[in-house]
């Protein structure tokens, strides 16, 4: 279970990386050029999709790094990169895949057999 959380925390974190640079290339592109009727126009809160379009594919690449080694830590990071992700851009064509995986490779991370060896967390 913490290879496929692996898996599925990269291939999450690598699409939303995609959706990500989307996300704020489009509201740079409508800050700079300006609203277009019926075509585009700005989001709500401008600071936190930006902000989540750049922190949740973080979140999901090192929480499938860290699903091996600390499995219970890769699948709190895992699952926050899920919610990240539906916080900020919703439950889309775009964003159904990075959402689901991420939040896939979370609960097989959290549900891994094996504890983690005891060890000092810092």
């Amino acid at each position: 279970m913490r290879n496929a959380a692996l898996v599925l925390g990269i291939v999450a974190g690598l699409i939303g990386m995609l959706v990500g640079f989307a996300g704020y290339g489009y509201t740079a592109a409508v800050e700079y050029f300006g609203e277009v009727d019926g075509i585009a126009r700005q989001v709500d809160d401008v600071d936190q999709l930006r902000l989540l379009a750049v922190i949740s594919p973080i979140l999901a690449l090192a929480g499938g790094a860290m699903a091996i080694s600390r499995a219970l830590w890769g699948g709190v990071l895992l699952l926050a990169s899920a919610a990240g992700l539906y916080a900020g851009f919703g439950l889309n064509v775009f964003t159904i895949f990075p959402i689901s995986l991420a939040l896939l490779g979370g609960l097989l991370a959290l549900a891994a057999g094996k504890p983690d060896e005891p060890k000092a967390h810092f």
